[in-house]
């Protein structure tokens, strides 16, 4: 018989004739010669059965101690490092569930769905955690959970978990700054974050991300008031555009189907002019939008269209009418996921920011395209 066999096999005698002080002393015996020992896999798994069984007869105590030994080790027998994960003491489970890199994606999930709330924090602390299992914590975790996972550069987060966690920062103001602050967090999300924020979070998300704010003001309508000129481009074809979409809002006949219709024939000025009507924003906004991919889909929503017109839309503001395969599935998954009431609220948002610079811009200016 082989030395670690023979030990195991003195191991499980101890467990099955000794006394409980001599069962946690070959406990502890068993995890030196682990630490110490360079095994097989299969030769851990066969450590970590007898371990596991000594483990069940000592006390929440010396479990807690067992699981801050194994938590950093990289060869800590899976089969005892999930268990001591779903023990429903917090003190065993904690530091597993923090620190051990033995966990997978499908055991985190199935902690975060079964155990208790101290549970989920301890996970929303790892030093990294996948979109799949941050999903979960936004969804069934508590305040705390939320704020944790929100505050770790280490966790990835989907669009899904960004735009709840938005829903669930409306009374939160902590939680809008943390994900304010994050440099993973999309621009179109930040967008729906700051018209949901309340101002002094909004004030103070522009003093720490100046870089999302500026990309804002560039992109959408120059909220800080310093409005450029509101009409599109002078040339003819655009004042001809201008005249007949304008004719057909006032006809009451200017919807999403015009708009796909616009966008199939390559019809940019009438496009860019039905959605600054549609919108109720300045052409030369809409215009620039068109030219941003999230932006786009952010109009889109706002207006409730089909992902066949967004989809339109797309292809007319990109570079030679082309999106490739790949790029376009991504965007209709994430357009899929999205809420049209939060990007309303967004639009809403922009457009009393436009509205409020119009009031105290120059007199002399021309007016918007919309109220022709």
């Amino acid at each position: 018989m082989s030395e670690p066999n023979l030990f195991l096999k003195e191991l499980n005698d101890a467990l099955t004739q000794g006394s409980a002080e001599s069962r946690e002393k070959a406990l502890w015996y068993a995890i030196d010669m682990l630490s110490a020992g360079r095994y097989t896999e299969d030769e851990i798994w066969v450590f970590g059965e007898v371990i596991g069984q000594l483990a069940a007869a000592i006390e929440v105590a010396a479990r807690a101690q067992l699981a801050k030994r194994l938590a950093k080790s990289a060869d800590a027998p899976i089969n005892v490092v999930k268990k001591l994960a779903f023990d429903d003491s917090i003190e065993v489970a904690g530091p597993i569930l923090q620190h051990s890199e033995r966990l997978d994606t499908k055991t985190l999930i199935s902690n975060v769905r079964t155990k208790s709330q101290p549970h989920l924090l301890a996970i929303s602390k790892r030093c990294s955690i996948p979109t799949e299992v941050t999903d979960e914590l936004v969804t069934r975790g508590n305040r705390e959970v939320v704020n944790s996972v929100a505050a770790n550069s280490g966790a990835c987060f989907s669009d899904f978990a960004f735009l709840h966690m938005i829903r669930r920062s409306a009374h939160d103001s902590i939680l809008a700054e943390q994900l304010g602050v994050r440099k993973d967090i999309p621009r179109h999300i930040f967008q729906q974050l700051i018209a949901k924020a309340s101002t002094d979070v909004r004030n103070k998300l522009e003093r720490e991300r100046p870089d999302l704010f500026g990309q804002i003001r560039t992109s959408v309508a120059e909220v800080t008031g310093s409005l450029q000129s509101k009409f599109g481009p002078a040339t003819e074809s655009y004042f001809n555009a201008k005249r007949i979409v304008t004719a057909r809002k006032h006809r009451g006949d200017l919807n999403e189907s015009s708009i796909l219709e616009y966008a199939r024939a390559h019809k940019i000025d009438e496009a860019t002019v039905g959605l600054s009507l549609l919108c109720s924003l300045p052409v030369n906004v809409v215009e620039r939008s068109l030219q941003d991919r999230d932006l786009t889909m952010l109009l889109a929503k706002a207006c409730n269209f089909e992902w066949q017109t967004t989809m339109a839309l797309l292809f007319l503001g990109a570079k030679d009418h082309r999106i490739t395969a790949l790029d376009l599935e991504r965007m209709k998954q994430g357009f899929a996921g999205l809420s049209s009431k939060t990007f309303q609220d967004v639009l809403n948002f922009f457009q009393s920011r436009v509205h409020g610079a119009d009031a105290s811009s120059d007199q002399h200016r021309l007016p918007h395209l919309h109220r022709v």
